[in-house]
């Protein structure tokens, strides 16, 4: 079980590192500019570090930029299945851009993300393959939505249609966690779902 949730991510090397520990082949994720020249695509090296045991990826509102390319490499391979809440929706790549003589920076957005099947992750974020709701304390109800990258101010449109925040608490004690136990019970087979195990051979083709 891996465990993203509340993970606001990192670089996109770690990002990819991290999916390629599980992936044998196939494409991690590609970013695309406006022009098509534009576009990087990184793929995975031969090797699965569990040797092809079934994963279960945790996510939720709180699940920003790499956290969201892992997961979606992952679901898309049938790798993985994902469970909790969809996740942020942070998919822009920003370009820094020296100013010239030490009088600073500009980070300029040039690119977006999109996971294997060709998902755009802007706006939109990664929904997970299981829904799971946290039962949360009457007192936190008010705070434990985030408002997702489509709600903030001058953020970059998504491709369609887009997706507010959804639900990022964690409860303090696992023994109230219910996407962890979800999670655990698919392993232990005590609990049945369709989407796990998952299954690498019904992913869609890239």
């Amino acid at each position: 079980v891996i465990d993203l949730r509340n993970n606001p991510g990192g670089l996109l090397d770690q990002a990819i590192s991290v999916s390629d520990a599980f992936l044998e082949k196939g494409e991690i994720v590609s970013t695309r500019g406006r022009n098509a020249e534009e576009t990087q695509r990184f793929n995975a090296r031969a090797g699965d570090l569990t040797k092809n045991k079934p994963l279960i990826v945790l996510i939720n509102g709180g699940s920003a930029s790499a956290s969201e390319i892992v997961a979606g490499a992952l679901q898309d391979h049938r790798r993985a299945t994902v469970i909790g809440t969809r996740s942020f929706g942070k998919g822009s790549v920003q370009t820094i851009i020296p100013l010239g003589s030490g009088n600073g920076a500009l980070r300029l957005t040039t690119a977006r993300y999109f996971t294997p099947s060709g998902r755009s992750i802007q706006a939109k974020g990664i929904s997970p393959d299981i829904e799971v709701l946290q039962e949360v304390p009457d007192e936190l109800k008010a705070r434990t939505d985030t408002r997702g990258e489509a709600s903030l101010r001058g953020h970059l449109k998504a491709e369609g249609d887009e997706q507010t925040g959804s639900q990022s608490y964690i409860p303090p004690d696992p023994k109230d966690d219910k996407a962890l136990h979800t999670a655990l019970d698919l392993v232990r087979g005590i609990q049945k779902n369709s989407a796990y195990p998952p299954n690498p051979k019904t992913a869609v083709p890239n």
